[in-house]
């Protein structure tokens, strides 16, 4: 395999629910809101599955630093634009009260093949996530280095869970959306390929048979991308602040990079069976940044502090290479704030214990997700 040197560029995607900023509940997009950010963003927004939802997508960029403007940028023109049919955006991976029955998917040919194609799987897809694209060549390199990141991917979900509550209940659960994500088919784990071309072989087989049109059907927690050069992470819920869904898109950046720089030593990480990454895939799910995640080669649990220190280490050289080093030292700072999903857990236990109601204190959550999206723009 040729070693060529890849760009590494970036791209960060984001799904965002609208909720009214009075009843804090969802709201459809009204008439003219889309039509308003495509105005100032073009194609960087556009609709999702659900009408209460839109989704934005970075610039290619070179790094961290080219990518925060840009997400600042693109995350507040959403709010400016929202904000003038008295909604407000929010960057959770689920709403805490709202309920999937009432919502609507937009009426777009694309939408409307997937909701008859997948029934009622698909109507209760009420959850946002973010992407991260590393732009990678050749073909083959991607393939490789994605067999390789597999086994950091519940790491980056631990750091990422901000879906705690659905339909009004605390799930107990630190990330709700993949316990809804994975009744789709075609998710989880990508499976170990040796190739591009053995990638290409087995999308061809259920395109010609007329299962899916392409590859863009195929939602692992990592992929190539249907339609750039790039490997793109789809793990991570998605972050109420700017800042940590920097942190995020800066480790796996690095991770890219520190990989390769294995792949010119005739080095790799060590591939371990997917069964044993989804175990670490469960705990992230289930507990977040609380209860560690398996070092299968020390053969014990560690405790997140543990294995952030030793990913800060292990990525200094190329985050550095990339400036981004403060970003994945925020990690550290992460950890000890919380996931998104344990500061919701601590504004609604709060506003219980102010006596107040259930259903105020959801509510409490909602006003916290509005105000973390805001505080960096």
């Amino acid at each position: 395999m040729a070693l060529t040197h890849p760009e590494f560029t970036i791209g960060i995607e984001e799904e965002y629910l609208l909720v009214d900023r009075d009843s804090l509940a969802l709201a459809d997009t009204p008439p003219g809101l889309m039509e308003d950010c495509r105005d100032r963003l073009q194609d960087q927004v556009s609709p999702e599955f659900l009408n209460c939802q839109i989704e934005i997508g970075t610039q290619v960029c070179r790094n961290v630093a080219e990518a925060r403007e840009d997400l600042r940028r693109l995350r507040a023109t959403v709010s400016d634009c929202a904000a003038r049919h008295n909604l407000a955006p929010i960057a959770a991976s689920c709403h805490p009260f709202a309920d999937w029955r009432n919502q609507t998917h937009t009426d777009k040919d694309r939408y409307n093949v997937l909701a008859g194609d997948l029934a009622g799987v698909v109507r209760r897809m009420l959850i946002c996530g973010m992407h991260v694209h590393v732009g990678i060549d050749p073909p083959d390199r991607r393939i490789d280095l994605m067999n390789q990141l597999g086994y950091f991917l519940p790491h980056l979900l631990a750091l990422s869970c901000s879906s705690p509550f659905w339909q009004g209940q605390d799930t107990g659960l630190s990330s709700y959306r993949l316990t809804v994500f994975d009744n789709l088919p075609r998710t989880g784990l990508p499976p170990r390929m040796e190739s591009y071309g053995e990638f290409e072989r087995s999308v061809a087989t259920l395109v010609d048979l007329g299962v899916i049109e392409d590859s863009s059907k195929i939602w692992w927690d990592l992929r190539p991308s249907h339609q750039f050069p790039t490997i793109e992470s789809r793990i991570c819920d998605v972050q109420p602040r700017l800042e940590d869904a920097l942190t995020l898109a800066a480790i796996t950046q690095a991770l890219s990079r520190m990989l390769f720089r294995l792949a010119i030593r005739n080095q790799r990480w060590r591939i371990y069976d997917r069964f044993l990454i989804a175990e670490n895939r469960w705990r992230a799910q289930r507990y977040g940044v609380r209860e560690g995640l398996i070092d299968f080669g020390a053969g014990e649990i560690l405790p997140m502090g543990d294995l952030v220190e030793e990913l800060i280490a292990l990525l200094e050289e190329d985050a550095q290479f990339f400036e981004s080093f403060p970003e994945v030292e925020n990690a550290r700072e992460m950890l000890r704030t919380g996931t998104s999903a344990g500061r919701q857990r601590q504004v609604y236990s709060d506003a219980l214990h102010a006596e107040d109601d259930h259903d105020h204190a959801l509510q409490a959550v909602v006003r916290h997700l509005i105000e973390e999206f805001h505080a960096d723009l």
